[in-house]
Order: structure tokens, then C-alpha cells, then sequence
């Protein structure tokens, strides 16, 4: 009766479980894997909020398929202001063009963005390469679209860097474009200036697009790291991001495709995304008039996530110098730290022994497509009293 592209393994997962027994238990659990912004404790300006959702003109009924004009402005001006960083740290190497607003498609989600992106440009059975290890999700978005995932690995050697020879092997006649997650979750690591060349000469040898999530873009540990990909003009590019994590507003659902590169080559796709966005006008009116301030938001939003994160990744620094079994590896951004700690049972045994014994959730490497075990993510915006008991208890179990 069903597709088989639907065909998943909805039982739920040991590790899962394990939680879920815990906390029915009556346990105070020490949850270190928090990814909603919402419940973490953060102060938004809840009038200037909900004021923006109360706009007048949303009763009237304007569809625009790629998103109201207003709305594209408010996220070209967040472009603008996100250069003109970069041209203040890279003077040289920037542009000063910008984005255009009608290169921009609102869209509900960046799931949808991606939904866009993969029916633009695969068939069914066309290949997309994937970083690993990257966001889980990327599986599910294939399988609904009929595409396949080939990996290629991130390498650690004192930082993360693509695999170019490895994407090399992997190209074939069916790939369609290369993914990129910037910085990537959950490692923290941006594509340098060095590898974005690389991967430029990459596709357009092989004729491959670049799609490119960019959701943790703004909190960078170093200002100079945080340079955009919506300005990247060598071969076709589709940038994607929102106010989930810009604005820390994930029930809001907006977000964007940014499309950019060489001129014919936009001019077909923007008419091509136009029609497909046309065909489902997902976005409503009151939130596309409410763009402007939400955007707004983000200024005190990511003041203070990027303080806890700080403080957080501060914290844990301090407890691991303490001990010798495990090790942080170096981030550049994102909300996440990932450790790596001694092998003597998989990732999953270790994470379900953390909530049996101590009370602490951590996510197990596998969940992001670590190549083998001896990893764990936690979340940088758990509150910093959860997040200082619970690495510590963490710490102190792993090396008993």
C-alpha cells in the first residue's frame, strides 16, 4: 500500500528508550543535547514579536510566488549587512554586489528549500554528495525526493577539512551537485577560502551545482570565518538559511533559497524554482510581512547565544584540562562540541549508560554519521548550570 520510499525503521531506537524509561522513572535528567532555542532560557522582545504577526495587510490576499517583495528586501538587507562583515575583514575578497532580491525564494523551512533545490536539479536516482559526518536529516529529504546520498568524509587533522580526493571517486554521471553545511553541524567548521576554490573548480569541471546550508552562519567563534556562500558567483549556487536559527524563531517557519553564479545559469533555474514555488505558495501573509522585525530580531538573539556558547565551550575546556581520557575537537562555530573519548563500547551503549548511570542525555556520534565510534555531541545552549553538572558528570564517569 505504501511507497518505498517511505519504507523507514519507525521503531524507536535503544537509545531513545533509554531516555524515555529515565525520565518516566522520576530521574532529573541533565539534557546536553538541547537544540530548541525557544527553551533555553533566552529573552525576546515578545512585543515587538507578536506585534509583527498583527499587521493589517496580511488580511489581504497578494500570492507571489517567490515570497512577498518586502519579506526578499529584509532578507537582501541581512546579506548586505553580512558582506559588508566580510569586507571588513577580507577587504579584497569580497564583492560589494550583494544579494538581489529576486534571486531569494521564501519558503517555509529550509527542509522545503531543500525540497526545491533536489526537484530542480535531480531526476529520479540522481546523486547529490553529502558531507560526513553532517545533520541527520539530509537522509529523510532524499528519500521523499527519490535521490541518493553519496558521502564524502570531513577529515580532522587539527580541524575538519573536505575530501577532495574522495570526491573525486565519488562523482559520477548521475551527480547533480555537492552539499555543504557552513559551518557544519556538528563539527563547528566553515569551508575556508582555500577549499571554497577548490570546490568552485571542482563542479565546474564535473558541471555540479552547490548547496549550501548556511543556518549557523552567524555564530562564528571568529568573525572572519563567517563569509557567506550567497555571493558566490563561479558556478550555480543555492544558499539556504532562516530565521530558525538566525533569529532563534524556529516556530515561525521562514526561511530562503538564495540563488547565485553565472548569469544564464540563475536567470534558468530562478525561472524553473519560480514555478515549482508557484505550484505550492506555502508561505502565509502574515509572516512574510513580518520578516522585517523578526529578521530584527537576531542582534540580541545571537548576542546571547553566542555568550553561552562561549561560556559553555569556556566550561568544558576547563573540566577536560582536568583529565586525560577525552578531548575536544576544534570548532569553529555552530552550537555544538563534539568529544572524542575512549573506545570500549559503541556509541550507543556509552550514551545509554549516561542516562542509566548519570542522568545525563549526550548524542552518540552514529547520529551524525561518525565513520566509527569514539564520539559524543553535546549542545553549547543548554543553560550553563545544566551544562556544567552534566559535563562534569560526563567527565567523571568516562574516566573512572
Amino acid at each position: 500500500m505504501f511507497s518505498d520510499r517511505t519504507n523507514w525503521k519507525l521503531e524507536r531506537n535503544r537509545f531513545t528508550q533509554a531516555v524515555e524509561e529515565v525520565r518516566a522513572g522520576g530521574a532529573k535528567v541533565l539534557d546536553l543535547t538541547a537544540s530548541n532555542p525557544t527553551c533555553v532560557g533566552l529573552e525576546y522582545d515578545s512585543r515587538a514579536i507578536l506585534g509583527a504577526l498583527a499587521s493589517a495587510e496580511a488580511l489581504d490576499y497578494d500570492p507571489q510566488a517567490k515570497g512577498l517583495l518586502s519579506a526578499r528586501e529584509a532578507v537582501a538587507r541581512y546579506y548586505g549587512e553580512v558582506f559588508a562583515r566580510a569586507r571588513r575583514d577580507f577587504a579584497s575578497n569580497v564583492s560589494a554586489k550583494g544579494v538581489d532580491a529576486e534571486r531569494i525564494v521564501l519558503t517555509t523551512s529550509t527542509s522545503e528549500g531543500y525540497s526545491f533545490v533536489f526537484r530542480l536539479l535531480c531526476n529520479a536516482g540522481d546523486e547529490l554528495l553529502v558531507p560526513k559526518p553532517s545533520y541527520p536529516l539530509f537522509e529523510f529529504l532524499a528519500d521523499l525526493q527519490d535521490v541518493r546520498l553519496v558521502p564524502y568524509p570531513l577529515i580532522y587533522d587539527h580541524g575538519w577539512q573536505m575530501d577532495f580526493p574522495s570526491m573525486e571517486k565519488a562523482v559520477t554521471e548521475r551527480t547533480r551537485g555537492v552539499v555543504l553545511v557552513h559551518p557544519n553541524n556538528p563539527t563547528g567548521s566553515y569551508v575556508s577560502a582555500g577549499e571554497r576554490e577548490l570546490l568552485n573548480a571542482f563542479c565546474r569541471e564535473h558541471g555540479l551545482a552547490v548547496i549550501v546550508d548556511e543556518v549557523f552562519l552567524d555564530y562564528g567563534l571568529d568573525d572572519r570565518l563567517r563569509t557567506s556562500f550567497a555571493e558566490n558567483r563561479d558556478v550555480l549556487t543555492f544558499t539556504l538559511s532562516g530565521l530558525s536559527k538566525i533569529s532563534a524563531l524556529p516556530q515561525m517557519k521562514v526561511a530562503w533559497v538564495v540563488t547565485s553564479g553565472p548569469d544564464t545559469e540563475v536567470a534558468a533555474a530562478m525561472g524553473r524554482l519560480e514555478v515549482i514555488a508557484d505550484t505550492y505558495l506555502s508561505m502565509n501573509a502574515p509572516m512574510q510581512w513580518a520578516v522585517p522585525v523578526l529578521l530584527e530580531q537576531r542582534e540580541s538573539i545571537q548576542r546571547q547565544l553566542l555568550e553561552r556558547v562561549q561560556r559553555n565551550l569556556a566550561e568544558l575546556d576547563r573540566q577536560l584540562a582536568g583529565q586525560k581520557a577525552c578531548e575536544r575537537l576544534i570548532a569553529d562555530g555552530g552550537w555544538y562540541a563534539v568529544l572524542r573519548v575512549p573506545v570500549t563500547r559503541s556509541d550507543e551503549e556509552l550514551a545509554i549508560e549516561l542516562v542509566r548511570e548519570k542522568s545525563v542525555v549526550v548524542h552518540p556520534g552514529h547520529f551524525y554519521d561518525f565513520p566509527r565510534d569514539g564520539y559524543l555531541v553535546v549542545s553549547l545552549i543548554t543553560p550553563e548550570a545544566e551544562f556544567g553538572e552534566g559535563s562534569g558528570r560526563v567527565l567523571k564517569y568516562l574516566n573512572s
